[in-house]
């Protein structure tokens, strides 16, 4: 993990402690984030690299994190990793679950085929088999699939648009064919990238996203752009992305939020002024998840901490 990734890391941490209001430790007590730190290693099991699709030969898995002391279906949150769909990991991202689970939520956090083994739409279509498969196994593991959230970084906020967004009476569910309409609670989409098209043509051409595409074609990058699926009873979407983003530029942002505007769907852009692609500050990271969980309880989505066991009543 490397520098940047690591004050990232750093700034999220600290920004939940911030977030959560965390006290000062009284005589002979562990601070209320330490002892939450520690019981969240014990409340919850982890099973890693459950392979939920095979193809060209690659197994894609994901890894579940789930409350190990109940048996009542829970809010879940579904992550995707960011790296320009040919980089990146599901393990350098994993600290990004802590916000859900210290709510007590369980988290599939999904690693997909990356350029270097399969270019796009494979990333598309991994997705949304992963969707599928952890709707399908919401029974098994206590997934509660109508309070399921799916979120990303950048590529992965992409990502995390399509599998929501995307009918499943389209191409890209080829991969993992499935009759059935699932409907996602909310997307929470950190600096996504929303108009492919507009990525691999044009002013803002980028280089990794022609890269991505291959030998695709421009039809395609439209195909695969989230703008294309926005709709009158979509998903709700909150935004967070930073007006001096480098990578992927603020109006693709800007975009989405008008378009789901127009067709009337649940939505909200936090702007972070002056801020680039990610590498936020614990202040701007403190002010994103107040307004992630505002919104997310405004869809009916509990966001209260989960009280430790053994807490004293206060």
């Amino acid at each position: 993990m490397g520098k940047v990734m690591r004050r990232r890391v750093g700034a999220l941490l600290v920004a939940l402690v911030l977030l959560l209001g965390f006290q000062q430790p009284g005589v002979a007590q562990l601070p209320d984030y330490a002892r939450r730190a520690v019981e969240l290693t014990r409340e919850y099991r982890v099973i890693p690299n459950v392979i939920y699709h095979t193809a060209n030969n690659y197994d894609t898995k994901l890894d579940i994190y789930t409350p190990s002391d109940t048996t009542r279906i829970v809010p879940t949150v579904m992550f995707i990793h960011g790296g320009s769909w040919y980089g990146g990991s599901k393990e350098e991202d994993a600290l990004k679950l802590l916000p859900y689970l210290a709510m007590g939520w369980a988290a599939v956090n999904v690693e997909f085929r990356l350029k270097r083994v399969s270019p796009a739409p494979a990333a598309v279509e991994d997705c949304m088999c992963a969707l599928s498969w952890v709707v399908q196994h919401a029974k098994q593991y206590h997934f509660d699939p109508k309070r399921l959230v799916l979120t990303g970084y950048s590529s992965g906020g992409h990502l995390a648009l399509t599998s929501a967004m995307i009918p499943p009476s389209g191409e890209f569910h080829r991969e993992c064919p499935d009759s059935t309409t699932i409907k996602v609670a909310a997307v929470v989409n950190w600096f996504g990238i929303t108009d492919v098209a507009a990525l691999v043509r044009g002013p803002n051409e980028r280089a990794w996203a022609k890269n991505w595409l291959a030998h695709g074609s421009y039809e395609l990058a439209v195909r695969i752009s989230p703008l294309t699926y926005v709709r009158y009873g979509g998903p709700p979407v909150i935004t967070i992305h930073g007006d001096a983003d480098e990578i992927v530029p603020y109006t693709q942002a800007v975009r989405l939020h008008r378009a789901l505007d127009q067709h009337k769907v649940p939505n909200r852009l936090v702007t972070l002024h002056d801020a680039h692609h990610g590498g936020f500050t614990p202040h701007e990271f403190a002010v994103a998840y107040a307004a992630i969980f505002d919104f997310l309880r405004a869809q009916g989505l509990p966001t209260d901490v989960r009280p430790m066991p053994g807490a004293p009543a206060k």
